[in-house]
């Protein structure tokens, strides 16, 4: 078995690489607390034998593991539910309302992934979608909480990337783990300022305005560092704050201005997209190649973009 890349962090988190496409891009997390521990998000089913070889590093048997905790269905963060939940005896999924349904029955996510990637690459990418059973399922909503091990997870609603994403607040943790509602920050961007993140505007339900009040909700909470799934922790959270909210705007403006260019469309928001990122990163003091820079973030733009197109097309 090849190695697992891992970081321990403090108040017993651990960030573990996905280790989907490329090392970096997306993480799941391990909070132990005392003999018990939970994961937040699952990757995909390629991910499992990772997550499953940090606990047995860790001597964490498998059953101590009490709760698996995906931000929301995106299968990049859920793909491997049910895969990891085989392997967990005594977990239980805790999911989204709106998100509890697509992990009981994942026919409906895996006929849309398939239609987007086509079988043989949807099995390549993301390996087989189980179903959990509905009893072994709990549905969180906005103000809900579980406890692990007397350490209290709570739950905020956080729409705007996704209406099936909710937010995890670990006070003692200091933070929250913020899926795709606080964007997306790769550490080969980090600079002297620090870190840099772009908002998330992935199909099919970007939500510009609901976005907006979702990172304000998160940053005022008044904790120290935003867990993100893309990738890693991050602190400074005003400045970011501030950035996620110039970047939702300018993502918006670009796409109203090449709203009605027909079949060119796509590709000037492809071109629009990258540029205002490059221009913002060479802000921030990033000293890539243009190069690196598109082979990080490409398909993240070609995402972005067809998110943005999906809003024009029904909201914007």
């Amino acid at each position: 078995m090849s190695p697992v890349h891992y970081q321990d962090l403090d108040h017993g988190i651990t960030v573990i690489d996905a280790e989907i496409q490329r090392p970096g891009l997306a993480a799941c997390y391990l909070i132990r607390e005392g003999d018990r521990a939970a994961f937040v998000e699952a990757g995909t089913a390629h991910s499992v034998p990772g997550l499953l070889q940090v606990l047995e590093e860790k001597g964490i048997g498998r059953d101590q593991v009490d709760y698996v905790i995906p931000t929301h269905v995106h299968l990049d963060h859920a793909g491997g539910v049910g895969v990891l939940m085989e392997q967990l005896p005594q977990a239980r999924l805790v999911i989204h309302p709106r998100g509890a349904r697509h992990m009981i029955d994942p026919s409906k996510l895996r006929a849309g992934a398939a239609a987007v990637y086509g079988e043989e690459a949807m099995d390549r990418m993301f390996g087989p979608l189980l179903p959990v059973p509905e009893e072994r399922v709990i549905q969180a909503g906005d103000g809900d909480s579980i406890q692990l091990n007397g350490r209290t997870l709570a739950f905020l609603d956080t729409p705007g990337h996704a209406k099936h994403h909710f937010s995890i607040v670990d006070e003692k943790g200091r933070g929250i783990f913020s899926g795709d509602t606080f964007g997306l920050s790769y550490r080969e961007f980090d600079t002297e300022r620090g870190a840099f993140a772009f908002p998330t505007t992935t199909p099919v339900q970007f939500d510009p305005e609901a976005l907006h009040a979702s990172v304000d909700r998160l940053v005022d909470r008044g904790l120290d560092f935003m867990y993100l799934t893309h990738y890693g922790r991050v602190g400074d959270l005003e400045r970011l704050r501030r950035e996620q909210h110039e970047m939702i705007d300018a993502f918006v403006a670009l796409a109203r201005e090449h709203a009605n260019d027909g079949e060119t469309r796509h590709g000037a928001l492809v071109e629009g997209m990258m540029a205002l990122l490059m221009e913002r990163l060479q802000a921030h003091g990033c000293t890539l190649p243009e190069a690196r820079v598109r082979e990080l973030v490409g398909m993240d733009v070609e995402l972005n973009v067809q998110g943005l197109e999906f809003w024009l097309d029904h909201a914007g």
